[in-house]
């Protein structure tokens, strides 16, 4: 048992991420809070110091949608928070538009949240991991809920809110035939590209032989990244598929990332949100854009000119095994066209593999018995039995039911809106909520 300080305050809101989601989240419950009065509201988040996907911005990494598509300016145009505001405090806004491009790249826009992030810092709390959301009882209901996280000294601490916020986001991936290899710093996911790759010997010029498995964006731009910042490096990019994608971004195939497409997915039968979930899965998973891809293949083709392959495109290749012995990483590889077989060592193997969205489960599992299922309603509020009136709501983990925009930027500022309209909505109805006490010192295990 470990002793977790409780704050005697009651939170209107706590936000579990402060991601690009929640961060969205504040500025539309600050907006709306000037003209239907402020709600008490604290995002927590377990990294150090602001960032977006910190460990994957390599310089040769841009944005895939517009900049127009910010945290702000499809709700309001006006925002004081908008990218383009963002670009005029920072004196760059000429020079944007001199680029011609409404693709900025990842660096600057991670750039963007962080200046956004550093209005909030008073709500903001950095440095701490969620544990668990559990229920506050009064006379067997669900009143309120107890937020449990640890911050970077160990400590607990329990903080009480009649609603929460989880969005997370997802957590990396691992095929199943690596598991075992997880723990054995060779093996890294892209998520931590940056660090990991500090770390490698090729960074002073030393040879490695490096496999990257994967066929989507973010293989594409650590092969790049390797093939232009690291001379010594010998990679073998590895994928399942007959070739690189690319991801279509036409005009009408981009209307799915709508918010009028999300009314559209939601008031269809599970049946129908799964196929039309199905039919626009190459806009965004395992596609690449298709500048990079014309890159890859230049690459490849100047190694036929040359006649020195320092890459490999491996397609239609399955990873049988994998195992660690003093020679690196053995990958046991298939050839699923002909069968056949080869054994291949790699100094390192980077897992540009995807994400997985499952961390709402975990962190709610105290309150599973009024979740069911977790249905979330259009205004992405989990549906509860009657006998929770806390407000659950989630950003991240709706794609099965709101479609495919619910993990991407697109529809930030709009899903924002309504949160914070159900969140204004429920605090009206609860407006004579039961005390809620909390001891200054509570145990938590």
């Amino acid at each position: 048992m470990t002793q977790a300080i409780a704050a005697g305050v009651v939170h209107d809101l706590i936000g579990i991420g402060f991601g690009p989601s929640n961060l969205a989240l504040a500025i539309a419950l600050e907006e709306r809070g000037q003209v239907q009065g402020p709600l008490n509201a604290l995002f927590l988040d377990k990294q150090a110091d602001y960032r977006w996907h910190g460990n994957t911005l390599v310089t040769q990494s841009e944005l895939q949608i517009s900049f127009l598509k910010d945290l702000v300016t499809l709700r309001n145009p006006t925002s004081a928070y908008s990218f383009v505001n963002y670009l005029k405090a920072h004196g760059r806004l000429v020079d944007f538009i001199n680029l011609g491009t409404f693709y900025p790249c990842r660096m600057e826009f991670n750039d963007y949240l962080r200046w956004v992030a550093s209005h909030f810092e008073a709500q903001s709390r950095y440095g701490e991991e969620v544990l668990s959301i559990e229920p506050v009882l009064h006379q067997q209901q669900v009143e309120a809920l107890r937020v449990i996280s640890r911050d970077s000294h160990g400590l607990q601490h329990a903080r009480t809110t009649r609603s929460v916020v989880v969005s997370a986001g997802g957590t990396p991936n691992i095929p199943t035939v690596f598991k075992a290899l997880k723990d054995d710093p060779r093996v890294f996911h892209h998520s931590q590209y940056l660090a990991r790759m500090a770390k490698q010997p090729c960074v002073s010029g030393k040879p490695m032989r490096i496999a990257i498995i994967g066929g989507g964006q973010s293989a594409a731009e650590a092969f790049i990244d390797l093939n232009d910042s690291y001379p010594s490096a010998q990679v073998d990019l590895i994928l399942r598929g007959s070739a690189l994608k690319p991801a279509d971004d036409s005009p009408f195939v981009n209307e799915v990332f709508s918010p009028q497409f999300t009314d559209l997915v939601f008031a269809q039968n599970t049946a129908e949100r799964e196929r039309l979930i199905v039919e626009y899965q190459s806009t965004n998973y395992s596609v690449v854009d298709i500048d990079l891809i014309e890159r890859i293949y230049a690459i490849f083709y100047r190694q036929k000119v040359s006649g020195i392959a320092r890459h490999v495109f491996r397609s239609l290749t399955s990873i049988e095994n994998a195992t660690a012995d003093e020679q690196g990483i053995k990958l046991a590889l298939r050839n699923t066209a002909n069968g056949e077989m080869l054994e291949q060592h790699y100094d390192a193997v980077i897992l540009a593999t995807g994400y997985e969205r499952q961390m709402h489960r975990h962190l709610l599992a105290p309150l599973a018995e009024y979740l069911g299922d977790f249905e979330v309603g259009r205004d992405y509020r989990i549906v509860t039995d009657e006998r929770c009136k806390a407000g659950i709501y989630m950003q991240g983990f709706c794609q099965a039911s709101h479609g495919l925009s619910d993990t991407l930027l697109s529809v930030l500022p709009i899903r924002a809106d309504e949160i914070s309209a159900s969140l204004y909505a429920h605090d009206k109805r609860n407006s004579h909520h039961p005390a809620v006490t909390e001891p200054m010192l509570a145990s938590a295990s």
